[in-house]
């Protein structure tokens, strides 16, 4: 079953030398997703993702991971934020679903994805990282950002990352007016810095056959735009054959100020 969203589109074409207007409304595939947030985020990062989703007919699931949220553990690893997505998967029965991850997500899901690869429908990769086999996240990053957080994560008392004001303005939302772009900083929280470092194995992962998007933010500036950085070629190539949708916009502030053209896109990375 579709289902159909409004507005209704009129089209005109001559026939028999008179105008007829044809009508048709958008005819959405009804999917279930899963949204997987970044780093320096929560669940509230998808409301207005998830809500508009849901306006069109869609399920949506949304897990937070130890470390963030309501768990705010600080010693937190990559296999325990992995396997609390994995368990709020399982737990909910969820099948044959879009599993989304932005940002750091696309690590996790890549990680989620190994453990139950016969539930998910589709990946897609929200200006994502998609790590190689025995990569971290940090090895990514340009080395003045790397040595950056090194330097944060040590002057910390609990191992934590927190990202300058400067930082997240110019980096995170550079799109964003400067009362928004304060208004987001003053929600965020240290970020756990250990899975940030860690070295992932990903051989599984590589192994396996499920359909793979990247959805490319092409305004994001969180890594440096061009060649050997980057999220699209750099990133998405890694995924070898996947679908490529772009939109405009930055890699914070574009999916909590524009849920509706976010909404849409994703679908259109996700639908068969």
């Amino acid at each position: 079953m579709y289902q159909q969203n409004t507005p209704w589109t009129a089209w005109t074409y001559p026939r028999s030398g008179q105008s007829y207007y044809v009508y048709y409304r958008d005819i959405q595939q009804p999917l279930t997703f899963v949204l997987v947030h970044g780093s320096w985020a929560d669940t509230r990062f998808w409301d207005g993702v998830a809500a508009e989703l849901r306006r069109q007919g869609h399920a949506v699931y949304v897990p937070e991971y130890a470390g963030h949220g309501g768990n705010p553990t600080v010693g937190v690893t990559h296999e325990m934020i992995t396997q609390s997505v994995t368990d709020y998967i399982t737990s909910h029965q969820l099948r044959d679903f879009i599993l989304v991850g932005h940002s750091f997500g696309g690590t996790v899901i890549q990680k989620v994805t190994e453990q139950i690869p016969d539930r998910i429908k589709r990946l897609v990769f929200l200006n994502a990282f998609v790590l190689n086999d025995g990569e971290s996240l940090a090895d990514q990053l340009p080395p003045p950002t790397r040595m950056a957080f090194e330097q944060l994560r040590k002057a910390s008392k609990d191992d934590t990352i927190m990202l300058p004001f400067p930082v997240f303005r110019e980096t995170f939302t550079n799109l964003a007016d400067l009362l928004f772009a304060q208004q987001m900083y003053n929600r965020i929280t240290p970020e756990p810095a250990k899975p940030l470092f860690q070295k992932l194995d990903l051989k599984k992962f590589y192994s396996l056959d499920i359909p793979k998007s990247y959805l490319y933010l092409t305004e994001d500036n969180a890594l440096p735009q061009g060649e050997g950085y980057g999220w699209h070629p750099h990133m998405s190539i890694r995924l070898g054959l996947f679908r490529l949708v772009k939109t405009h916009g930055d890699h914070f502030s574009t999916i909590i100020e524009d849920p509706v053209r976010i909404a849409r896109k994703l679908y259109e990375a996700s639908r068969n």
